[in-house]
Protein backbone atom coordinates (compact mmCIF):
# COMPACT_ATOMS: atom_id res chain seq x y z
CA UNK A 1 0.00 0.00 0.00
CA UNK A 2 1.85 3.15 -1.26
CA UNK A 3 2.20 6.59 1.36
CA UNK A 4 3.21 9.61 0.11
CA UNK A 5 4.94 11.96 2.60
CA UNK A 6 5.10 15.76 2.19
CA UNK A 7 8.98 14.77 1.08
CA UNK A 8 8.08 12.26 -1.23
CA UNK A 9 7.97 8.60 -0.81
CA UNK A 10 11.32 7.23 -1.08
CA UNK A 11 12.71 10.73 -1.38
CA UNK A 12 15.90 11.95 0.98
CA UNK A 13 14.16 14.15 3.82
CA UNK A 14 14.23 17.69 2.61
CA UNK A 15 16.41 20.40 4.46
CA UNK A 16 13.99 23.28 4.12
CA UNK A 17 13.92 26.76 5.42
CA UNK A 18 12.66 27.55 8.82
CA UNK A 19 9.47 29.70 7.58
CA UNK A 20 9.92 31.51 11.10
CA UNK A 21 13.75 31.88 11.10
CA UNK A 22 14.80 31.55 7.76
CA UNK A 23 17.43 29.21 8.48
CA UNK A 24 17.82 25.50 7.16
CA UNK A 25 15.78 23.27 9.48
CA UNK A 26 14.64 19.78 10.48
CA UNK A 27 11.52 19.60 11.53
CA UNK A 28 9.98 17.18 14.35
CA UNK A 29 6.79 17.33 14.67
CA UNK A 30 6.39 18.66 17.99
CA UNK A 31 8.98 21.80 17.08
CA UNK A 32 6.57 22.46 13.96
CA UNK A 33 3.11 22.67 16.12
CA UNK A 34 5.32 24.53 19.36
CA UNK A 35 6.26 27.40 16.54
CA UNK A 36 2.76 27.84 14.66
CA UNK A 37 -0.10 26.78 16.80
CA UNK A 38 -0.46 30.09 17.83
CA UNK A 39 -1.19 31.35 14.44
CA UNK A 40 -2.94 28.96 12.82
CA UNK A 41 -5.97 30.08 15.62
CA UNK A 42 -6.14 33.04 13.30
CA UNK A 43 -5.46 31.03 9.99
CA UNK A 44 -7.52 27.52 10.47
CA UNK A 45 -9.77 28.78 12.84
CA UNK A 46 -10.35 27.69 16.69
CA UNK A 47 -10.78 24.04 15.97
CA UNK A 48 -7.61 23.91 13.85
CA UNK A 49 -9.12 21.42 11.57
CA UNK A 50 -10.94 21.17 8.19
CA UNK A 51 -14.77 21.45 8.06
CA UNK A 52 -17.56 19.40 6.37
CA UNK A 53 -19.53 21.73 3.87
CA UNK A 54 -23.13 20.52 3.39
CA UNK A 55 -23.46 23.41 0.89
CA UNK A 56 -20.49 25.19 0.51
CA UNK A 57 -21.55 28.04 1.85
CA UNK A 58 -21.02 27.70 5.20
CA UNK A 59 -18.76 29.73 7.20
CA UNK A 60 -15.68 28.18 8.43
CA UNK A 61 -16.81 27.45 12.29
CA UNK A 62 -19.82 26.38 11.49
CA UNK A 63 -18.08 23.54 9.14
CA UNK A 64 -15.44 22.51 11.36
CA UNK A 65 -17.97 21.70 14.25
CA UNK A 66 -20.33 19.75 11.60
CA UNK A 67 -17.07 17.46 10.81
CA UNK A 68 -16.79 17.28 15.03
CA UNK A 69 -20.12 16.33 14.97
CA UNK A 70 -19.90 13.20 12.62
CA UNK A 71 -16.86 12.71 13.98
CA UNK A 72 -19.23 12.18 17.39
CA UNK A 73 -21.93 10.78 15.60
CA UNK A 74 -20.02 7.83 14.16
CA UNK A 75 -17.86 7.37 17.49
CA UNK A 76 -21.40 6.39 19.12
CA UNK A 77 -20.46 8.83 22.08
CA UNK A 78 -22.57 8.68 24.99
CA UNK A 79 -22.06 10.53 28.47
CA UNK A 80 -19.90 9.31 31.41
CA UNK A 81 -17.69 7.65 28.68
CA UNK A 82 -13.51 7.98 28.86
CA UNK A 83 -12.34 9.18 25.65
CA UNK A 84 -8.44 9.15 24.28
CA UNK A 85 -7.61 12.38 22.79
CA UNK A 86 -4.50 11.51 20.14
CA UNK A 87 -3.02 14.54 19.33
CA UNK A 88 -5.52 17.41 21.09
CA UNK A 89 -4.26 20.33 19.83
CA UNK A 90 -5.30 23.33 21.60
CA UNK A 91 -7.61 21.00 23.49
CA UNK A 92 -11.36 22.37 21.49
CA UNK A 93 -12.61 19.49 20.36
CA UNK A 94 -12.00 18.15 23.84
CA UNK A 95 -13.60 21.05 25.40
CA UNK A 96 -16.37 20.73 23.31
CA UNK A 97 -17.01 16.80 24.09
CA UNK A 98 -16.89 17.34 27.78
CA UNK A 99 -19.43 20.11 27.63
CA UNK A 100 -21.43 19.12 25.39
CA UNK A 101 -21.28 15.17 25.95
CA UNK A 102 -20.45 14.48 30.02
CA UNK A 103 -17.28 12.68 28.59
CA UNK A 104 -14.14 12.54 30.80
CA UNK A 105 -11.12 13.44 28.03
CA UNK A 106 -7.49 13.13 28.25
CA UNK A 107 -5.57 14.80 25.62
CA UNK A 108 -2.01 13.63 24.38
CA UNK A 109 0.31 15.51 22.04
CA UNK A 110 3.85 15.65 21.71
CA UNK A 111 3.75 19.53 21.47
CA UNK A 112 4.28 21.15 24.95
CA UNK A 113 2.76 24.73 23.65
CA UNK A 114 -0.57 22.66 22.68
CA UNK A 115 -0.94 20.77 26.12
CA UNK A 116 -0.37 24.80 27.93
CA UNK A 117 -2.98 26.26 25.36
CA UNK A 118 -5.56 23.14 25.84
CA UNK A 119 -5.15 23.32 29.62
CA UNK A 120 -5.62 26.72 29.57
CA UNK A 121 -8.87 26.64 27.66
CA UNK A 122 -10.14 23.79 29.88
CA UNK A 123 -9.54 26.05 32.99
CA UNK A 124 -11.15 29.06 31.49
CA UNK A 125 -14.41 27.10 30.77
CA UNK A 126 -14.40 25.62 33.87
CA UNK A 127 -13.83 21.98 32.34
CA UNK A 128 -10.30 21.41 34.42
CA UNK A 129 -11.99 18.18 36.21
CA UNK A 130 -13.08 16.46 32.80
CA UNK A 131 -10.61 17.68 30.10
CA UNK A 132 -7.23 16.90 31.17
CA UNK A 133 -4.16 16.99 28.69
CA UNK A 134 -0.81 15.58 28.88
CA UNK A 135 2.84 15.52 26.80
CA UNK A 136 2.53 11.79 24.87
CA UNK A 137 3.10 10.21 22.32
CA UNK A 138 -0.25 8.57 19.63
CA UNK A 139 2.20 5.80 18.74
CA UNK A 140 3.78 4.80 22.22
CA UNK A 141 1.00 6.36 24.92
CA UNK A 142 2.32 4.27 27.87
CA UNK A 143 -1.37 4.84 29.36
CA UNK A 144 -2.97 1.25 30.32
CA UNK A 145 -4.47 -1.64 28.40
CA UNK A 146 -8.62 -0.92 28.46
CA UNK A 147 -8.67 2.02 29.87
CA UNK A 148 -10.78 4.14 27.36
CA UNK A 149 -14.39 3.49 26.02
CA UNK A 150 -13.23 5.92 23.00
CA UNK A 151 -10.21 7.14 20.81
CA UNK A 152 -10.26 9.87 18.94
CA UNK A 153 -7.84 11.00 16.45
CA UNK A 154 -8.56 14.16 14.59
CA UNK A 155 -5.70 15.27 11.69
CA UNK A 156 -3.16 14.11 13.55
CA UNK A 157 -2.19 10.68 12.16
CA UNK A 158 -0.99 12.39 8.80
CA UNK A 159 1.94 13.57 11.47
CA UNK A 160 2.94 10.21 12.97
CA UNK A 161 5.65 7.94 10.52
CA UNK A 162 4.37 4.25 12.23
CA UNK A 163 0.64 4.72 11.63
CA UNK A 164 0.56 1.00 12.78
CA UNK A 165 1.65 1.71 16.49
CA UNK A 166 -0.74 4.41 16.46
CA UNK A 167 -3.76 2.40 15.29
CA UNK A 168 -2.12 -0.64 17.79
CA UNK A 169 -2.35 1.54 20.61
CA UNK A 170 -5.56 3.39 19.66
CA UNK A 171 -6.85 -0.35 19.95
CA UNK A 172 -5.03 -1.94 23.43
CA UNK A 173 -6.26 1.36 25.59
CA UNK A 174 -9.89 0.43 24.11
CA UNK A 175 -12.35 -1.19 26.42
CA UNK A 176 -14.67 -4.27 24.56
CA UNK A 177 -17.03 -2.41 23.03
CA UNK A 178 -14.87 0.68 22.26
CA UNK A 179 -14.75 2.80 19.10
CA UNK A 180 -11.74 4.49 17.69
CA UNK A 181 -12.86 7.23 15.51
CA UNK A 182 -10.55 8.72 12.97
CA UNK A 183 -10.43 11.46 10.26
CA UNK A 184 -7.47 12.65 8.17
CA UNK A 185 -6.00 13.86 4.83
CA UNK A 186 -5.72 10.90 2.71
CA UNK A 187 -4.26 9.88 -0.63
CA UNK A 188 -6.58 8.94 -2.92
CA UNK A 189 -4.38 7.41 -5.98
CA UNK A 190 -0.95 5.83 -6.50
CA UNK A 191 1.77 8.41 -7.50
CA UNK A 192 4.81 7.42 -10.13
CA UNK A 193 8.32 8.05 -8.94
CA UNK A 194 8.51 10.59 -11.49
CA UNK A 195 5.17 12.15 -10.64
CA UNK A 196 6.86 12.66 -7.05
CA UNK A 197 9.77 14.08 -8.00
CA UNK A 198 8.01 16.66 -10.28
CA UNK A 199 5.96 17.88 -7.25
CA UNK A 200 8.79 17.78 -4.98
CA UNK A 201 9.10 21.36 -4.29
CA UNK A 202 4.81 21.66 -3.57
CA UNK A 203 5.50 18.60 -1.26
CA UNK A 204 8.42 20.50 0.28
CA UNK A 205 6.17 23.30 1.23
CA UNK A 206 3.52 21.72 2.59
CA UNK A 207 6.22 20.10 4.68
CA UNK A 208 7.67 23.77 5.84
CA UNK A 209 3.96 24.93 6.48
CA UNK A 210 1.64 22.04 7.84
CA UNK A 211 5.01 19.49 8.92
CA UNK A 212 6.33 16.33 7.88
CA UNK A 213 3.37 14.67 6.81
CA UNK A 214 2.66 11.04 5.50
CA UNK A 215 -0.56 10.34 3.54
CA UNK A 216 -2.23 7.08 3.04
CA UNK A 217 -5.20 5.42 1.55
CA UNK A 218 -8.44 5.50 4.13
CA UNK A 219 -8.52 2.39 2.66
CA UNK A 220 -5.26 1.40 4.75
CA UNK A 221 -6.60 2.35 7.74
CA UNK A 222 -9.26 -0.19 7.94
CA UNK A 223 -7.06 -2.58 7.04
CA UNK A 224 -4.87 -1.77 10.27
CA UNK A 225 -8.01 -1.51 12.26
CA UNK A 226 -8.85 -4.74 10.90
CA UNK A 227 -5.16 -6.33 11.94
CA UNK A 228 -5.58 -5.18 15.25
CA UNK A 229 -8.78 -6.34 16.28
CA UNK A 230 -11.11 -3.93 15.39
CA UNK A 231 -14.57 -4.58 13.56
CA UNK A 232 -14.91 -1.59 10.98
CA UNK A 233 -18.08 0.67 11.28
CA UNK A 234 -17.89 3.13 8.71
CA UNK A 235 -15.76 4.28 5.85
CA UNK A 236 -16.33 7.80 5.01
CA UNK A 237 -14.98 10.06 1.69
CA UNK A 238 -15.39 13.59 2.49
CA UNK A 239 -12.83 14.87 -0.26
CA UNK A 240 -15.31 16.96 -1.70
CA UNK A 241 -17.21 18.06 1.51
CA UNK A 242 -14.08 19.72 2.64
CA UNK A 243 -13.29 21.54 -0.42
CA UNK A 244 -14.39 24.74 0.89
CA UNK A 245 -12.02 25.05 3.60
CA UNK A 246 -9.17 26.45 1.48
CA UNK A 247 -10.81 28.89 0.71
CA UNK A 248 -11.44 29.93 3.76
CA UNK A 249 -8.26 29.61 5.29
CA UNK A 250 -7.26 31.82 2.58
CA UNK A 251 -9.66 34.57 3.97
CA UNK A 252 -8.51 34.11 7.15
CA UNK A 253 -4.94 34.43 5.81
CA UNK A 254 -6.34 38.04 4.72
CA UNK A 255 -8.51 39.12 7.12
CA UNK A 256 -5.58 38.60 10.02
CA UNK A 257 -2.81 39.86 7.93
CA UNK A 258 -0.81 41.70 10.87
CA UNK A 259 -1.61 39.24 13.77
CA UNK A 260 -0.14 36.36 12.14
CA UNK A 261 3.03 38.09 10.81
CA UNK A 262 3.14 39.78 14.61
CA UNK A 263 3.71 35.96 15.68
CA UNK A 264 5.87 34.35 12.46
CA UNK A 265 6.27 36.72 10.12
CA UNK A 266 5.76 37.66 6.50
CA UNK A 267 7.19 35.05 4.97
CA UNK A 268 5.62 32.18 6.53
CA UNK A 269 2.19 33.51 6.00
CA UNK A 270 2.70 33.86 2.03
CA UNK A 271 4.29 30.42 2.25
CA UNK A 272 0.69 29.27 3.92
CA UNK A 273 -1.62 30.92 1.06
CA UNK A 274 1.14 28.97 -1.35
CA UNK A 275 0.55 25.92 1.13
CA UNK A 276 -3.45 26.34 0.85
CA UNK A 277 -3.46 26.47 -3.56
CA UNK A 278 -1.11 23.31 -3.23
CA UNK A 279 -3.83 22.16 -1.33
CA UNK A 280 -6.75 22.55 -3.07
CA UNK A 281 -5.21 21.43 -6.56
CA UNK A 282 -4.23 18.29 -5.07
CA UNK A 283 -8.07 17.97 -3.71
CA UNK A 284 -9.25 18.43 -7.45
CA UNK A 285 -7.06 16.54 -9.30
CA UNK A 286 -7.84 13.40 -7.00
CA UNK A 287 -3.95 13.12 -5.57
CA UNK A 288 -5.28 13.92 -1.91
CA UNK A 289 -8.47 14.07 0.11
CA UNK A 290 -10.22 13.65 3.12
CA UNK A 291 -11.73 10.63 4.92
CA UNK A 292 -13.12 9.19 8.21
CA UNK A 293 -13.12 5.90 9.49
CA UNK A 294 -14.66 4.46 12.85
CA UNK A 295 -14.12 0.70 14.21
CA UNK A 296 -15.09 -1.17 17.11
CA UNK A 297 -13.71 -3.39 19.50
CA UNK A 298 -15.76 -6.43 20.04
Amino acid sequence: MQTVRSGGPDYPRPVVSDPIAGEPLEYLPEQHYDRVTASWRFLLGEDLHYGVFAHGDEELPAATQALTDLMIESGAFAPGLDVLDVGCGTGAPACHLVDRLGVNVLGITTSSAGVELATARAESRGLSASARFERRDGTDNGLGDASFDRAWVLESSHLMRERDRLVAECARVLRPGGRMVLCDLTLQRDLPFMEVRRLRHEFSLLRAVFGDAHMMPLSHYATLAADFGLDVVSEIDLTEATLPTFDRWRANADRNRDDVIALVGERYLDDFVKAADVLEGFWRDGTLGYGLLAAERA
